[in-house]
C-alpha cells in the first residue's frame, strides 16, 4: 500500500509538471503610471534570417537570466506599491517585453512604449512637453547593442531609461543619450580593473578576444587604449562572431584558436556574451590548445551554458570580474511563492484579467516559453543571478517619481507627470535600497565595485570563489588562487626587457611589442608615465642624450671677461689711441698747408666721429636689450656718416678742381671753408631722418636663439625691418659710392701728394670690409656673430686710419720738407705724368 502510494504521488507531480502555468501572465499589470521592462526572455530566433515580410520574429528557447531579472523588476514594483511611505496611495503598472537580444524584437516593444497613453498611435509633434506616452519610464535593455538603439528613441521624448546590464562607454555621453541611466558600472571601470589585475601578476604578453557586437568591440577597444600605457602587450587580437549560424562563424573561430597558439601566450582576456564564449572555448577543448589563463567579464563567468561545456576544465585557469552587488532579501522566497501560485486556476484567472485590461491585444511578445518553466528549471541561476542591478533600476524611477509628485510618508497628490519631469530628480538626489545608498554619476552611472571570482573545481563541482574586489584600486588573495598548471605555480607571460632609464621603446616590425631600446635623443628625456616615447624639454630647456630629466639653459651673449672680449677690447684701445694721437697731431698742424689741403677742421671732426665709432664697439659687450639693440644700429650709422660727410666734400672739390674746372671758381666756396660745415650738417641732418625711419618702421629687438646652441639660449639683436635697416644704412653707402666716383679717376704728378687717393683706398677697404662681413655674419650663429660687428667697426675704423690719415701723419711728423704752400698748392689739380725719356 505504501508503494502504491508513493507511485501515485510521484504520478501527480509528474503531471503537475506538464501542466502549463501561468507564469507568463505575470509581467503585465495595470496601474497609475506604468514601467516598461526589455529583458531577454528567449534566445535564437527563429526566422531572422528569412524574413522576407516585416512579421513577428519568434524565439526558440527560454533564457533564465532574462526571467530571472524580469521577476526581480515585478518583485521591486510589488514591494514599492506595498510600501506605505515611498508611493501611497499610487500603484505603479508595468509592461515587460521580450528583447531575445535583438534589435528587431526589441524595436516592437519600445515603439510601442512611445505611443500616446490609450491609443495606438505615435503622435508626430512640434513640442513633446505635453505629451503623455504608454510608459513613464523603461527599465532595460540588458545589452548595449540594444540600449544604443532604444536610448535614442526614448532620448528624444526624454523618458528615463535604466539599464541593469549595458556596460558600454558609449553610453556615457549625456549629449547623445540624455535620458539613459544604468545601475551597473560602464566598460571603462571594468577595463581598469583587468589591466590592474595584469599588472599585479606581471603579466605583459597576451591576447585579448571579444565578440562582434558592441559590448566586445567596444570593452576591446578600451582596454587596447589603456593597457598600451600600462606597458602591457597584446600578441593577438581578435573578434569572434555572436551569429554562430553563420557558415563561416566555425572557420573564424578556428582561425582565432590557431593564432593564438601560434603567439604561445598563456593569458588570454575575453570580453564576450556566454554564447560566443561557450563557442570559442569548445573549439579551445576540441583543438587541444591547452591550459591557459583565462580572464573574464561577468559576460560569460557566471553562466551555466559555459560551466556546463564538456571537459571545461582542460581550458586551464579562469579568473575575472563580476559586479559587486548585494543581495535582494526576501527575492528567492517570493519567486518560490509566485510558482506555487502559477499552478492555481483562481490565481491565473485573476493575472488575465489584469492582462485584459492592459489592451493585450496590442503586442504579444511575452515570456510564451515561461509557461513550461519549473522552480527547479532555474534554482541554480536563481543563487548567482545578478538581480539587485535590475531591482535598484526599478527604485530609482520610484524615487524620482515620488519627489516629482511632491510625496509625503503618507500620501502622494494626484497629478499628472510627464517622463520628462523625472530627469531632473534622478540625476541630482540619492536614494536608499534596502539600507544602502545609491546615486547616478555625471555619466548617469552608478558605480558599485567589482568582486575577482576565481573558478575552484572540487569534484568536478564548479565553485565561484572570491578572491579579490575592485573598487578604485584592486585587492587580491593570491593564496586562495591554485592555478591549473603543471607544478600549480603562477604562470609567467612576460615578452620584453626592461629598458634603462633614459631610453625609450622604438617598435619595430608588425608586432607592436617588439622593440629596441634606444637612447632618448638630445634635448629630449624619459618620462616614467609613458616609456614609449621621449618627451621633448621646454624650449628654454636643454638635456644631453639618454636623460631623465631637463636642465634650464643659461644665457649666452659677448661676456665681458671672455679672452676674445679682452682682445677686441685691447684692439680697441689701440685704435681709439691711434686715432687720438692723429687727432693731436692734425691739432698741432692746423695751419699747415697738409692739414688745409686736407679739410682743416673737418678732420678733427672726422675722427672725433671714428672714436665714437670705436666706441660703439662697447655696445655690442654685455647682455643686450632692445634698446641696446637700437642704439647699436643708430650710432654705428651717424658716426660713420660724420667721417664720410668730411670725406664727401672733399670729394666734390677734387671733382669740381679736376672735372670742371670752369666751374670750380664759382661752386668751390660751397665745399670749402666754412660752407663746407653745411654740408657735412645736411648729411648728418638727412641721416637722422633715415634714423627716425627706421625708429618708425621698426628698430632691431632682442631675440631668444634656442636652436642655435645645444644648451644655451643665444640672446641676438634681430631685424625687424629690413627696409629701414636698408635704408639707414644704404645713404652711407650711397656717399661712400659718390666718393669713390668723384676720387678714382684722378691722377696727380708723381712727385706731388695725391689727396684723392687716400679718400679712395678709404672707400674701397670699407666696401671690402663689409662684404666679407655680411658674408661671416649670414652664416654665424653664436656670439661670434657680436665679435664680427665689434671686428667690423675697428677694421673699417683702421682702414680709414690706416689709408688716409696715417700718410699725411707720416709727412707732417717725417716729411716736413713736403708740408709747404708750394707743394699741397695745386696738389688736387689734375695733371699728366712727366713721360721719362
Amino acid at each position: 500500500t505504501m508503494v502504491l502510494d508513493l507511485l501515485l504521488c510521484l504520478g501527480f507531480g509528474y503531471a503537475a509538471a506538464l501542466k502549463p502555468t501561468c507564469l507568463s501572465a505575470q509581467f503585465r499589470r495595470p496601474g497609475d503610471y506604468i514601467i516598461g521592462g526589455l529583458f531577454p526572455f528567449g534566445l535564437d530566433t527563429e526566422n531572422l534570417m528569412a524574413r522576407s515580410e516585416p512579421t513577428l520574429v519568434v524565439c526558440e528557447r527560454l533564457f533564465a537570466d532574462g526571467l530571472i531579472w524580469a521577476l526581480g523588476m515585478k518583485f521591486a514594483i510589488e514591494q514599492i506599491n506595498n510600501s506605505t511611505s515611498l508611493l501611497p496611495g499610487v500603484k505603479l503598472g508595468y509592461d515587460m517585453y521580450d528583447t531575445c537580444f535583438e534589435p528587431v524584437v526589441a524595436l516592437q516593444p519600445s515603439l510601442l512604449f512611445l505611443t500616446r497613453n490609450g491609443t495606438r498611435g505615435i503622435g508626430v509633434l512640434c513640442n513633446y512637453s505635453d505629451y503623455q506616452p504608454r510608459v513613464t519610464a523603461v527599465i532595460g535593455p540588458h545589452k548595449s547593442d540594444l540600449c544604443l538603439i532604444t536610448a535614442k528613441l526614448f532620448s528624444f521624448f526624454l523618458i528615463p531609461q535604466v539599464s541593469y546590464g549595458a556596460s558600454s562607454e558609449q553610453l556615457s555621453n549625456i549629449e547623445l543619450y540624455p535620458s539613459f541611466y544604468r545601475t551597473v558600472p560602464s566598460d571603462k571601470n571594468l577595463v581598469e580593473a583587468v589591466v590592474q589585475l595584469l599588472n599585479k601578476f606581471g603579466w605583459n604578453w597576451i591576447a585579448t578576444i571579444g565578440s562582434d557586437d558592441e559590448y566586445g568591440r567596444g570593452a576591446q577597444g578600451l582596454f587596447l587604449s589603456i593597457a598600451g600605457n600600462h606597458s602591457i602587450c597584446i600578441a593577438f587580437e581578435g573578434l569572434i562572431p555572436t551569429d554562430l549560424t553563420d557558415p563561416k562563424a566555425k572557420n573564424q573561430l578556428e582561425d582565432t584558436i590557431k593564432l593564438i597558439n601560434n603567439t604561445k601566450v598563456n593569458i588570454i582576456v575575453l570580453f564576450a556574451f556566454s554564447q560566443p564564449a561557450q563557442a570559442l572555448l569548445e573549439h579551445s577543448i576540441r583543438m587541444g590548445l591547452g591550459k591557459k589563463v583565462w580572464i573574464g567579464t561577468e559576460a560569460w563567468m557566471l553562466s551555466d551554458i559555459v560551466a556546463s561545456i564538456p571537459n571545461i576544465q582542460s581550458i586551464g585557469t579562469v579568473i575575472g570580474f563580476i559586479i559587486k552587488t548585494g543581495s535582494v532579501p526576501g527575492f528567492q522566497k517570493y519567486v518560490a511563492d509566485l510558482f506555487t501560485s502559477v499552478q492555481q486556476d483562481e490565481f491565473c484567472q485573476e493575472s488575465r484579467e489584469f492582462n485584459h485590461l492592459m489592451n493585450s491585444d496590442m503586442l504579444d511578445t511575452h515570456c510564451k516559453e515561461c509557461d513550461h518553466v519549473s522552480l527547479r528549471d532555474i534554482s541554480s541561476m536563481l543563487n548567482r543571478s545578478q538581480v539587485q542591478p535590475v531591482y535598484v533600476a526599478a527604485y530609482s524611477v520610484a524615487y524620482a517619481l515620488h519627489r516629482a509628485l511632491g510625496c509625503t510618508h503618507q500620501a502622494c497628490p494626484r497629478a499628472s507627470i510627464s517622463p520628462w519631469q523625472l530627469l531632473h530628480f534622478m540625476n541630482t538626489l540619492p536614494f536608499k535600497v534596502n539600507g544602502q545608498s545609491f546615486r547616478f554619476n555625471q555619466f548617469h552611472g552608478t558605480n558599485t565595485g567589482y568582486k575577482l571570482i576565481f573558478w575552484s573545481w572540487k569534484n568536478s563541482t564548479l565553485m565561484y570563489l572570491p578572491v579579490g574586489d575592485y573598487e578604485e584600486s584592486l585587492y587580491i588573495n593570491k593564496s586562495q588562487i591554485q592555478f591549473h598548471t603543471a607544478d600549480q605555480k603562477e604562470p609567467t607571460s612576460a615578452c620584453f626587457r626592461h629598458c634603462k632609464p633614459g631610453q625609450f621603446r622604438q617598435i619595430k616590425g608588425f608586432n607592436l611589442c617588439c622593440y629596441d631600446c634606444t637612447d632618448c635623443p638630445e634635448n629630449t628625456f624619459w618620462s616614467t608615465k609613458d616609456s614609449s616615447t621621449c618627451t621633448p624639454c621646454l624650449e628654454d630647456q636643454w638635456s644631453p642624450v639618454q636623460s631623465t630629466q631637463c636642465y634650464d639653459r643659461s644665457e649666452r651673449y659677448l661676456f665681458w671677461n671672455e679672452p676674445l672680449t679682452i682682445a677686441l677690447l685691447t684692439l680697441m684701445s689701440i685704435t681709439i689711441f691711434l686715432t687720438c694721437l692723429t687727432a693731436v697731431i692734425f691739432l698741432k698742424s692746423l695751419e699747415t698747408p697738409l692739414v688745409q689741403a686736407s679739410g682743416g677742421k673737418l678732420n678733427l671732426f672726422a675722427l672725433f666721429t671714428l672714436t665714437l665709432l670705436c666706441l660703439s664697439c662697447c655696445l655690442y659687450i654685455g647682455k643686450p636689450s632692445n634698446n641696446l639693440c637700437m642704439i647699436q644700429q643708430i650710432v654705428y650709422a651717424l658716426c660713420l656718416n660724420g667721417c664720410f660727410s668730411t670725406f664727401f666734400t672733399k670729394s666734390l672739390e677734387i671733382t669740381l678742381v679736376t672735372e670742371f674746372p670752369r666751374c670750380a671758381p664759382t661752386f668751390l666756396p660751397w665745399v670749402t671753408q666754412g660752407r663746407a660745415w653745411l654740408l657735412v650738417a645736411l648729411c648728418l641732418l638727412t641721416e637722422c631722418l633715415f634714423c627716425f625711419c627706421y625708429l618708425h618702421l621698426g628698430p632691431d629687438y632682442l631675440v631668444s636663439d634656442y636652436k642655435s646652441l645645444p644648451t644655451e639660449v643665444l640672446l641676438v639683436c634681430n631685424t625687424r625691418s629690413w627696409f629701414a635697416f636698408a635704408l639707414m644704412h644704404g645713404y652711407n653707402s650711397c656717399l661712400a659710392f659718390v666718393c669713390l666716383l668723384c676720387t678714382f679717376m684722378v691722377q696727380t704728378s708723381g712727385k706731388k701728394y695725391n689727396i684723392a687717393r687716400g679718400i679712395t683706398f678709404a672707400i674701397l677697404i670699407y666696401f671690402t670690409i663689409w662684404i666679407f662681413f655680411i658674408a661671416f655674419f649670414a652664416t654665424l650663429k653664436t656670439v661670434l656673430r657680436s665679435v664680427s660687428q665689434i671686428g667690423a667697426i675697428l677694421t673699417t675704423s683702421l682702414g680709414i686710419l690706416g689709408t688716409y690719415y696715417i700718410p699725411k701723419c707720416y709727412i707732417i711728423l717725417l716729411k716736413p720738407d713736403l708740408n709747404t704752400v708750394d707743394y699741397f698748392q695745386n696738389s688736387i689739380k689734375e695733371e699728366p705724368e712727366e713721360d721719362s725719356q
